[in-house]
């Protein structure tokens, strides 16, 4: 039973403030898993880390409660707690309440950072049942708490409303910084969801390399016993590079860096406004021995697993520097390059690559507000020049010579490698395809062979099934061409040899190819082309015919390939069956028919769209039996048509289109406009 709904204006909801994110937590954390869970403590650590690498805070710690609440604490500015000139309230109280409030928009408190959305600490609070906040600032430390995203405090376990912050103590003038512990509210996330110590400690740990002289701490109390990990780095990616590399090293690791400017557009004063941005760009990497790739990349003091610009322009740009200025004239790839197969590509780079690339500019636009992936379009660009400068120059004399001499062995032989495994595959694929018998697997064979067989050789897998029922399996094989067929007329040998439905016709046939075609040594009497009646079976019709004269010419010299015809609409008046190959046929019996009293109206014509679309019965009918099926006998001439034909279909349907256009502009002259259905 429908349920009694009225789309009217009162059935439009909007969602106010933190509601939205509690209605709608994946939007802001990707979920209500652990993922999810976990995303509420990078977004106060990430603010932490904004402080430090702003220059005001050097230590963040980090704590898991037993009552399954976290505590982030840095000794960086504090948030400020004045009142908000538009709010009426704390600066405290807004940062935690409202969506986009923060100090990072527009360039002021920050001048680049983790966070653009202004969203960070407000959807932590929106996703709590509980949190308080102390901020230790202006000589005295302020506390504000919070019960279902509403200010106030607890006395003796009672929650008061309230927009007053509470003065804890006096301490120094000069001490500053932020403490914020959070309850999640188990409403709203999986009950199994659990913070992972070791992903948190992985992620801290690389937050230290990308603001040199910041310390971080954990401390996890959930456990029976307590457990604690510092983390501190003075060298910054350099030292993450160290970190990660396993193996032997190919090359010392290898620094750039640079400093661009660019122009986006933002909204200002309601109003998209050109504005400059600066961009500094650093870079540490190296290649070791193995296999293995570790690339990390990071925007501002975020990390970006899924990559964005930045990664793209990297990658682009290793790509380039490599093929450019590191492999021409490598006496390894002599050979490869005399067929240009002599470049790298993307997998051949990153073969024991570990490097770490991180961006800083203002207002990073993320795709999506998990800040997984960059989505700033100018950066790539940036990245790419910056690396592509540097490592050329690398290349060509800054870096020791007998380190790119071990890189251009190593990419020359990942080359090889890829290579050869491509040839490995390509011997598997082609076995693959032949089953026991050494005929391709998806031959259905008949059980005699000579010169009272046929094969068949259908259009598609929903034509072959019936065409398998119907057919007599003593004297008919089914073929079907499962993809594209070779132009044969255009094609080099190779490629014809390397196309996998010429292929299977050659081997089915067993008479060879080419000059070395054997009419004798062929298993069938004839080959019958089975198409659909229309444009695209036309197509396919003419490329087959193409490769068999070039390829299979004796066979058509011969008369031993035909075209079986099915009809385009079919009827049955009487209990006999009548059958129509074009509109003009089908009016034509049409008109015989109702000589009589007879109704064109009642005469029921169905048109086949395509031979899947026609049952067992009818298939055998039009194209098996040969009491009632049209074969059409192919000669030489056809065959040169179908070549011709073949290159049409090329210049009108393929995918050059300068050749298409010079053809139609040619053409013009020939087009009766009046015909034109415009």
């Amino acid at each position: 039973m429908a349920q009694n709904t009225e789309y009217d204006a009162a059935a439009i909801q909007t969602l106010e403030g933190l509601e939205a994110v509690r209605k709608r937590p994946g939007m802001y954390i990707g979920g209500t898993g652990s993922q999810g869970l976990v995303h509420l403590v990078w977004e106060l650590i990430d603010n932490g880390v904004d402080e430090a690498s702003a220059g005001f805070a050097n230590k963040i710690e980090v704590v898991f409660h037993r009552d399954r609440s976290i505590e982030v604490i840095d000794n960086g500015r504090g948030i400020p707690i004045g009142k908000h000139p538009k709010h009426k309230v704390s600066a405290l109280e807004v940062v935690l309440t409202e969506l986009h409030a923060g100090g990072k928009f527009g360039g002021g408190a920050y001048g680049a950072s983790g966070g653009l959305h202004g969203v960070g600490a407000s959807v932590v609070n929106a996703l709590s049942a509980k949190m308080a906040a102390e901020v230790d600032r202006d000589g005295y430390t302020w506390k504000l708490e919070f019960q279902d995203q509403k200010a106030g405090h607890f006395n003796d376990g009672r929650f008061k409303r309230s927009h007053e912050l509470k003065k804890i103590k006096k301490i120094s003038k000069t001490k500053t910084g932020s403490r914020i512990r959070f309850w999640p509210d188990w409403d709203i996330f999986d009950p199994d969801a659990t913070i992972d110590y070791e992903i948190v400690r992985d992620r801290v740990a690389r937050a230290t390399f990308l603001v040199p002289g910041l310390k971080i701490k954990l401390v996890d109390k959930r456990t029976g016993s307590k457990q604690e990990d510092e983390f501190l780095s003075r060298g910054g990616l350099k030292d993450l590079v160290e970190c990660e590399s396993k193996g032997d090293p190919v090359t010392k690791i290898i620094t750039f860096s640079g400093i661009e400017k660019f122009e986006e557009k933002v909204p200002v004063d309601g109003k998209m406004t050109t504005v400059e941005r600066e961009c500094t760009v650093d870079i540490a990497m190296r290649w070791v021995d193995g296999y293995d790739t570790s690339v990390s990349s990071f925007v501002n003091t975020v990390p970006t697993p899924d990559g964005g610009t930045h990664l793209n322009g990297f990658e682009r740009a290793l790509t380039r520097a490599i093929n450019d200025k590191l492999l021409p004239g490598t006496k390894k790839l002599a050979k490869l390059a005399k067929q240009d197969k002599d470049r790298v590509v993307k997998d051949d780079v990153h073969e024991g690559l570990v490097a770490a690339i991180k961006v800083t500019f203002p207002e990073p636009q993320f795709r999506g507000q998990t800040k997984r992936e960059l989505g700033t379009p100018a950066l790539q660009s940036i990245v790419y020049d910056v690396v592509k400068t540097q490592l050329t120059s690398w290349f060509e004399g800054e870096g020791p010579k007998s380190h790119v001499n071990a890189l251009r062995d190593k990419m020359a032989t990942a080359i090889l490698n890829r290579m050869a495994s491509r040839q490995v595959l390509e011997n598997k694929r082609k076995a693959a395809s032949l089953g026991s018998s050494g005929m391709p697997a998806k031959l259905a064979d008949c059980r005699k062979h000579g010169i009272d067989s046929e094969l068949l050789v259908v259009e598609g897998d929903s034509a072959a099934g019936p065409a398998m029922a119907g057919r007599d399996s003593a004297t008919m094989a089914i073929l079907p061409l499962r993809g594209k067929v070779v132009n044969a007329a255009k094609a080099t040998v190779k490629q014809v040899l390397d196309n996998s439905e010429a292929q299977a016709l050659f081997t089915s046939v067993g008479a060879g190819s080419g000059d070395a075609f054997d009419l004798d040594a062929a298993r069938y009497g004839r080959i019958v082309i089975l198409c659909d009646a229309d444009v695209d079976g036309s197509h396919i019709r003419c490329l087959l015919l193409t490769l068999m004269h070039k390829y299979m010419r004796p066979m058509l010299e011969a008369g031993r390939i035909y075209a079986a015809q099915p009809p385009l609409f079919t009827t049955k008046v009487n209990g006999e069956n009548y059958r129509a190959f074009s509109d003009e046929e089908k009016e034509s019996i049409t008109a015989e028919l109702t000589k009589g009293n007879r109704k064109a109206e009642n005469i029921r014509w169905q048109r086949f769209k395509g031979l899947g679309e026609m049952n067992v019965d009818e298939l055998a009918s039009a194209a098996l039996d040969p009491e009632t099926r049209i074969l059409k006998r192919l000669t030489m001439h056809d065959g040169e048509q179908a070549k011709e034909a073949a290159k049409m279909f090329d210049v009108l349907m393929g995918s050059n289109v300068e050749i298409r256009r010079d053809y139609i502009i040619k053409e013009t002259a020939l087009f009766d406009r009046e015909a034109l259905d415009v």
